[in-house]
């Protein structure tokens, strides 16, 4: 599938790489150990069904929410363009 100067199979270790990535961010991201009662960013009281359903988590949905967003927008292209291969 690969063509040009890359050999047979880096299309695919592209997509591994990727998926590996996106795996190991989202164990690091996974909170464990107590909950905390108040958002770590905002201070508002995080609800007792968060902390039941989310052990560990130091976020209200709100800041989750936008930490999640900034975490999407960030990170390495690998699809080919000419800035990831620049990376």
């Amino acid at each position: 599938m690969a063509g040009g100067w890359a050999r047979d199979g880096a299309v695919q270790d592209q997509i591994d790489d990727t998926i590996a990535d996106a795996v190991k961010r989202a164990r690091a991201d996974m909170p464990s150990g107590r909950a905390a009662p108040y958002c770590i960013e905002c201070g508002d009281e995080i609800p007792e069904a968060r902390r039941r359903a989310l052990p560990g988590t130091r976020t209200c949905v709100t800041c989750q929410s936008e930490r999640d967003s900034d975490r999407r927008s960030s990170g390495i292209n690998r699809r080919g363009s000419k800035d990831s291969q620049l990376r």
